[in-house]
């Protein structure tokens, strides 16, 4: 029921005053003689009494409190476990049944009052109709689909939840974990009779290896009834048989491993399969087959790590490199170590070239090999050597030494450096460099530059120079050794200072990027249930992005099969969603034209196929009673659904009403406004109808 109240902020007697003045000028307009007849003097007296009334009423400010009631019907939900492990480990006579029962449940609970949604894994619309929902959802994660239950329903008059499931859960954690407001009937599905079966359950393996080694792939088998039996298991690729293993299943052990082990040849994604062939009287072959997708790259990159003599900071920049698995390094010291001659893939220089002889062989190797070089400026530099080298720094120095410390240039993007760089920068104790003049040649962008004290200058303390497909560094600071041990001692790591020296690195040994057109999905890896989105870069003959190029994007998988899609690039969304992919290795091309000029990118990446669903046959009925024992119900199966009825309708399902209230000022109703003007021109209009005077 709805109610309004008006309520004043003055005395309530005070409406008799408002009542007095409008009588009294009432009184006043109309005692005198007029023109009209008694009857039309008597009801203009009374508007313009009405009127003056309540604009005195107005001055007192009157508030209108209104109070509005809304009831809910009660609410239930039917959540139903449409995982495929659910069909798959069900009778499907007994599971047909349980859904056309439970749809038949719904029908009457709708005619008794009571509300009924439906609810599923993965699926935000469902079929309402219980009876039609198919069972193909590749993963289980009750504790997503009952919380969610509980966010949409949460301004509802959720009474209870009504669940149909297996109790297989693969994915997040328990839902017997979590307190739920709403009280659960579990209704238990599956077969929690172990079955006769050979799980190939998982696969163990680096994603990343190297061309010409060999490295572990590691099958872990799960077995059920064939203990002392003797099954087969191939490594396969491309449908090639690569390695073939005869295990014998112990008796006394449920799970056993084989291992493989994989000569990574060639480079790109690989495509291996592992498969126990099938032994008669297992009860489904599903899961005997597992992929595994292997990115064999070139070679560690190799590092020489030269200097003019022994310095502390040789030491933290190796173990800045070696920080990344990918790199190597070898160090060179005239008169301490011999300098091979091998490819290198970059070069870090320290204080090379130097004041003392020894360190030409380096500098010879990286001439004549033209290797991409980072240099350290320290005090035993020659610094007019330095210039002759042109890496793109000029420094002109009197001699003198000066102490600093870094801060970042926030116009280098090449690369990023890490969150915490800024505020790590500033704890950094001060290093020394070269104090003097500096002169940059057009092609070298500033990465980080000199503070002193805490005036920021404009000069540079660490530049990269880029000419053609070779890039230089120059780091003008010595005793940056001191930068990884403070960094260290205050957050138990230098992940500032290795991410700073490692993207100095890749930065040197990738060539410049000259392409136009760049498109590349979200990750390398997928899983079969993800959703897969690819972003798009497009840029201008001066490399500036550009925006609005329509592209478009093939899709092909490893049996040829293919998908194109047409899409554009926007300045705030880049990108395409492909949807989902079956497992396997897919390769794309995209093209545009850009100014009419046709550019094209290529890449690949894998969907992995995770068939969790396969994994476990046996349900778990006893998850399912726990959670109907947390919120005080019961455990049902599907021949026990009157029981079910009688328990919901014997439930507390009320209706709940909600009652709201507002306060408003009784002056910003505008239809009162042409309410009082209606009246007061009624009042002119008769007034000059009849002859005022």
């Amino acid at each position: 029921m709805d109610s309004f109240r008006l309520i004043t902020t003055y005395s309530p007697w005070l409406i008799l005053a408002c009542l007095a003045v409008g009588a009294l000028y009432a009184w006043l307009l109309y005692s005198k003689r007029t023109p009209w007849s008694k009857g039309i003097n008597y009801a203009l007296a009374a508007v313009r009494f009405v009127v003056v009334s309540f604009l005195c009423f107005l001055l007192l400010g009157p508030l209108v409190r209104y109070v509005s009631t809304s009831t809910q019907k009660p609410t239930i939900v039917f959540a139903v476990d449409n995982s495929q492990s659910v069909a798959l480990f069900s009778d499907s006579v007994q599971l047909k049944q349980a859904q056309q029962g439970l749809q038949e449940l719904r029908n009457r609970l709708e005619d008794k009052r009571i509300q009924t949604k439906v609810r599923t894994l993965g699926n935000l619309k469902p079929s309402q109709d219980l009876a039609q929902l198919q069972f193909k959802t590749e993963s289980t994660n009750l504790s997503q689909l009952l919380q969610n239950i509980h966010s949409d329903f949460e301004q509802q008059n959720l009474t209870g939840v009504v669940l149909l499931s297996d109790g297989i859960v693969n994915q997040g954690t328990s839902p017997t974990y979590a307190n739920y407001p709403y009280t659960i009937y579990p209704i238990a599905v599956g077969d929690t009779i172990p079955k006769k079966d050979i799980i190939l359950s998982s696969l163990r393996y680096n994603k990343v290896n190297y061309s010409g080694n060999r490295f572990p792939l590691e099958a872990e088998l799960l077995h059920q009834g064939f203990g002392g039996t003797t099954v087969t298991v191939q490594l396969k690729e491309n449908g090639k048989v690569l390695d073939r293993k005869t295990v014998s299943l112990k008796p006394n052990e449920t799970m056993q491993q084989v291992p493989f082990r994989v000569l990574a040849s060639g480079l790109g994604k690989r495509h291996y399969q592992v498969e126990v062939l099938p032994e008669q009287g297992e009860f489904t072959t599903l899961n005997n087959t597992k992929n595994a997708y292997i990115d064999v790259v070139k070679g560690k990159i190799k590092i020489l790590v030269a200097a003019a003599a022994p310095h502390p900071d040789i030491k933290a920049l190796r173990a800045a490199i070696e920080s990344n698995e990918n790199y190597e390094t070898e160090l060179f010291i005239p008169g301490l170590t011999t300098l091979r001659q091998q490819d290198y893939d970059v070069a870090v220089l320290h204080q090379l070239p130097g004041r003392t002889p020894g360190g030409e062989a380096a500098l010879n190797l990286v001439r004549q090999k033209n290797l991409p070089a980072l240099y350290i400026i320290g005090p035993q530099s020659d610094i007019s050597g330095f210039n002759r080298l042109n890496v793109g720094i000029r420094i002109n120095t009197p001699g003198q030494l000066d102490e600093v410390t870094s801060v970042i240039n926030p116009g280098f993007s090449t690369f990023k450096v890490a969150e915490e760089a800024t505020e790590r920068l500033r704890q950094y104790p001060p290093a020394t460099v070269p104090y003097g003049d500096y002169q940059l040649t057009p092609n070298t962008e500033t990465v980080l530059y000199q503070q002193v004290g805490r005036v920021r200058t404009n000069k540079p303390l660490l530049t990269v120079q880029t000419v053609g497909d070779k890039r230089n560094a120059a780091l003008l600071a010595s005793g940056t050794w001191q930068w990884r041990l403070t960094e260290t001692a205050n957050h138990e790591n230098a992940a500032v200072y290795d991410k700073l020296i490692t993207n100095l690195v890749q930065l040197l040994t990738a060539p410049r990027n000259k392409k136009r057109l760049n498109v590349y999905p979200v990750q390398n890896e997928y899983a079969n249930s993800d959703e897969i989105r690819f972003e798009a870069e497009a840029y201008n003959e001066a490399l500036e992005q550009i925006y609005g190029q329509n592209i478009t994007l093939k899709i092909t998988g490893d049996k040829g099969e293919s998908k194109s899609f047409n899409f554009a690039n926007g300045e705030n969304q880049s990108g395409v969603n492909i949807g989902s992919l079956p497992g396997g290795r897919y390769t794309y091309t995209a093209s545009a034209r850009i100014n009419g000029s046709l550019q094209q990118d290529k890449g690949e990446f894998v969907v992995e196929e995770l068939q969790l669903e396969a994994l476990h046959a046996v349900a778990d009925h006893n998850l399912l009673y726990q959670l109907g024992s947390n919120t005080g119900s019961r455990l049902y199966y599907p021949a026990q659904l009157q029981q079910l009825e009688k328990d919901l309708l014997n439930a507390e399902n009320r209706d709940l009403i909600y009652s709201s209230e507002s306060l408003n000022d009784l002056i910003d109703m505008k239809w009162l406004f042409f309410v009082l003007l209606a009246l007061v021109c009624a009042e002119w209009f008769v007034r000059k109808y009849n002859g005022s005077y």
